[in-house]
């Protein structure tokens, strides 16, 4: 297996540049200057040669490998993107949006999004012959690394709050990971983990800590753009933890445009919870600071001190962008209104693009081609539609108790 591109680091606080050729994590001169409860410092940008990026304008189609900075040896031991683009009909005509398309990532090989940056953290660990990948999650990333871990012949050492979903630490579980539950937040398990990681060693696989987390993620804006048949969209909602996801989508997008394949970045919009809403908060007044507890259901973006805050915001400006946060009581409502409209079933987090969506419908024009980013799938989380949902009581094998029961 070959490094197939060339790239190096750049840090997004002071710009310095790093080589690509070893394994990084944050930039040391900013990891030094971190100040407690603020977000982190010294995440690393990946930068792809300009040179190579502009070889693609004349390519008659792009896929991700063509973006991508490793690859594996056998991608399909791993199947990761590809996820469908889906046309929702009934709701573009209720809400008269006719180029409204849901990204449904919670079709990848774990459900979720996470997959992506599975993925490219796996190809860098087998390319420097690491066979041990350290992370923290609420559950999507652990799960998803887990999976990865289990196809690729991977020991996957997992921190998790005790408090994740069930589910999600199922799937780690039958996966194979060394799943290690800790009484306290996310926070707490992602300092632990890099603790852990120093220590005995492995690579580190925290979303914004190892940049290719990011780096990885950006392949679903390269399938977005070639599902749109070579053209970008015009706004895309983001649901937003700790920035990463954000970063991402950001990212891919700036690398067509550095390729000449579109003219324009599309405005991302950062949809936070109201109990989680860090960046938000950030984006608004220019402070880096964490917020003292995240409290949503949502889990997956449930972040007091967001890893990657400080690129969240850079490219939240650069992209002339906004904000906006919903209720909880939001998010369900939106998690209803997908699966009975438009048949797609999604977790909370992902749920919180489309309430963002609806909460913002009055700023967008109807013409403009809007994607709606679905993070996970909402098997995932039964827990969090349990009360929302009412099992019919049994009747008996005949038709008077159908009718009785008014079913025609």
């Amino acid at each position: 297996m070959n490094n197939i591109l060339k790239f190096s680091y750049r840090c997004t606080d002071c710009g310095a540049e790093h080589s690509g050729a070893q394994i990084r994590y944050l930039c040391p001169r900013c990891e030094r200057e971190q100040v407690a409860g603020e977000f982190q410092k010294g995440v690393l940008e990946t930068v792809l040669d300009a040179g190579y990026l502009a070889s693609l304008k004349n390519k008659p189609s792009v896929t991700t490998e063509d973006f991508s900075i490793y690859q594996l040896p056998n991608a399909a031991a791993y199947p990761v993107g590809n996820t469908p683009l889906v046309a929702p009909e009934k709701l573009r005509q209720h809400y008269g949006f006719p180029n409204l398309f849901l990204k449904n990532d919670g079709a990848n090989s774990s459900g979720s999004m996470k997959d992506r940056a599975s993925q490219l953290v796996s190809a860098q660990a087998l390319f420097h012959n690491e066979k041990t990948v350290v992370l923290a999650s609420t559950g999507n990333a652990g799960s998803a690394m887990a999976c990865a871990g289990a196809a690729l012949g991977l020991k996957v050492i997992l921190f998790v709050p005790a408090t994740a979903p069930k589910a999600k630490l199922m799937q780690s579980v039958l996966y194979g990971a060394t799943v290690i539950p800790i009484r306290g937040t996310y926070d707490d398990a992602f300092q632990l983990s890099i603790e852990y990681t120093r220590k005995f060693g492995g690579i580190n696989r925290n979303t914004a800590y190892n940049p290719l987390t990011i780096e990885g993620k950006k392949t679903v804006s390269i399938e977005i753009f070639s599902q749109l048949k070579r053209s970008a969209p015009d706004v895309v909602f983001v649901p937003v933890g700790d920035g990463v996801i954000y970063a991402g989508v950001y990212k891919g997008f700036a690398d067509l445009k550095t390729a000449g394949l579109i003219e324009k970045i599309p405005q991302i919009v950062d949809v936070q919870s109201s109990g989680s809403n860090a960046i938000t908060r950030a984006f608004q007044t220019g402070k880096m600071l964490a917020i003292e507890k995240a409290t949503t259901a949502a889990d997956s973006i449930s972040v007091a001190s967001p890893a990657n805050g400080r690129m969240a915001v850079k490219f939240m400006r650069a992209c002339q962008s906004w904000a906006t946060e919903v209720s909880d009581a939001e998010i369900s409502q939106a998690q209803l209104q997908l699966c009975r409209d438009a048949g797609v079933f999604v977790e909370p987090a992902a749920a919180a693009a489309w309430a963002g969506f609806l909460k913002d419908r009055k700023k967008l024009k109807p013409s403009q081609k809007i994607v709606i980013l679905l993070t996970g799938l909402g098997f995932k989380d039964l827990a969090a539609v349990e009360k929302a949902v009412e099992i019919p009581e049994a009747v008996e094998p005949n038709l008077n108790s159908i009718i009785n029961r008014r079913v025609r």
